[in-house]
């Protein structure tokens, strides 16, 4: 489909990871900012929430809506229209004087951050071949770490030396750089339309019908499913030490500084491990290696600063290496004429899992009479259950993999990652 030499591929491929990067940075840098927001428009901390859940709730929304149109235009021309969409969401959210306008550009964030994430893995789809994909899917994952190193640290240490806005008119100046980049480096991506477009009038009901496929479901409920044991652990991390270990709320931004650097750099190897041995039995291997940093961050001993921070490059590892192999995954899934509709459905179901996992383990957890939050242990223990029930799921997509896809991908670029 496409032909791309080396470095023209690299270049591509780094362009998707630093556009993942802003997205991730925008709705991850958004939680601690939280005492300034609350502060600065007198709301609640339920209200606060809200604010948050209103991009996950409008990035899965987006996602379903993005799989009716997302195959019928060139991806490049979709890429930067909604890239520009979502720059322009962080100047309004930048520039908001009253809780609601920030409220409406959360949401804005949330439906052009949610095309974005299945828009670029419908790229990587498109030109990478899959027994490549891997690799490919490990660069551009590690925009989280990136986003973990670089982004949450200095978006912390703006607002609080600036003011709560100061880290969305970085976004907003970063967005416009790299936009401008990808229109002059991002080639036309049309091949996918070689077969020919359906009418509008059967978008609808092909988007049922997609949902409804019985070889995609599999795939949707293990999306939806890692999703939630992700993120009823990880939305919780910092109020527990906070609460709970006497950890000061300025230190939580460099333990995700020292916990994100080594995924920086393992991403691309496990992505490597799962093309060569398989993105399942991968898969599978980091799904049973995660259960030790879980279960453990969950009932965690008191422990030293010092030791925590060591700790938590394992635990940033674990959970960032499962998904690198799942993601490559699920592009084998679909074939490649509804690659783009499949994954943007399939990061939707993902959204809606991150909101349904934080409101799960918010359930779960309770402030006892001290001050500390109780319950994270259960919380632990039911995202390893989670994690277990994916892994053994994963035998159900692969069955359906190998039959929507028998022959190889045909994708033939020159390059190498």
């Amino acid at each position: 489909m496409y032909s791309f030499t080396a470095s023209a591929e690299r270049r591509l491929l780094w362009l998707l990871a630093f556009t993942q990067f802003t997205v991730i940075m925008d709705f991850m840098v958004m939680m601690p900012l939280g005492p300034q927001i609350m502060r600065a428009f007198a709301i609640s901390p339920a209200a606060f929430a809200t604010a948050v859940s209103a991009y996950s709730w409008c990035a899965g929304l987006s996602g379903l809506l993005a799989s009716i149109y997302i195959d019928r235009s060139d991806r490049r021309s979709l890429l930067l229209t909604m890239y520009a969409l979502f720059s322009v969401s962080n100047l309004v959210c930048a520039c908001a004087g009253s809780f609601e306008v920030l409220l409406i550009a959360r949401a804005f964030a949330g439906i052009s951050g949610g095309v974005m994430t299945s828009l670029i893995m419908a790229i990587v789809g498109d030109v990478i071949p899959s027994h490549r994909r891997g690799a490919a899917t490990g660069i551009v994952m590690s925009a989280f770490s990136l986003a973990s190193v670089i982004g949450v640290p200095v978006g912390i240490a703006l607002g609080a030396h600036f003011g709560w806005s100061t880290p969305f008119f970085l976004l907003f100046g970063l967005t416009l750089v790299i936009g401008l980049i990808g229109y002059w480096l991002v080639p036309p991506l049309t091949a996918h339309l070689a077969g020919g477009l359906r009418p509008i009038s059967r978008a609808l009901p092909d988007l049922l019908k997609l949902i409804a496929e019985p070889r995609y479901r599999p795939a949707f409920l293990l999306s939806f499913s890692l999703m939630v044991a992700h993120m009823m652990v990880i939305a919780f991390i910092s109020p527990f030490l906070v609460a709970n270990h006497g950890v000061a709320p300025a230190s939580i931004a460099w333990m995700y500084c020292v916990g994100g650097i080594a995924p920086f750099f393992t991403s691309r190897l496990i992505g490597r491990l799962a093309d060569r041995y398989g993105h399942r039995r991968v898969l599978q291997v980091m799904l049973l290696i995660s259960l030790v940093p879980v279960l453990f961050l969950t009932h965690l001993p008191p422990l030293p600063f010092w030791a925590i921070v060591l700790f938590f490059p394992f635990f940033m590892v674990a959970i960032s290496g499962r998904m690198v192999p799942f993601q490559a995954l699920m592009t084998t899934v679909p074939k490649p004429q509804a690659r783009g509709a499949f994954l943007s459905v399939n990061s939707s179901f993902q959204s809606l899992g991150s909101g349904c996992g934080a409101w799960l383990g918010g359930m779960i957890l309770s402030t006892a009479a001290n001050g500390a939050i109780t319950g994270f242990g259960t919380v632990g223990w039911i995202a390893a259950a989670i994690a277990l029930c994916v892994c053994a799921g994963t035998a159900w997509v692969a069955a359906y993999t190998s039959s929507s896809n028998p022959g190889p991908d045909p994708v033939t670029p020159t390059g190498a990652i």
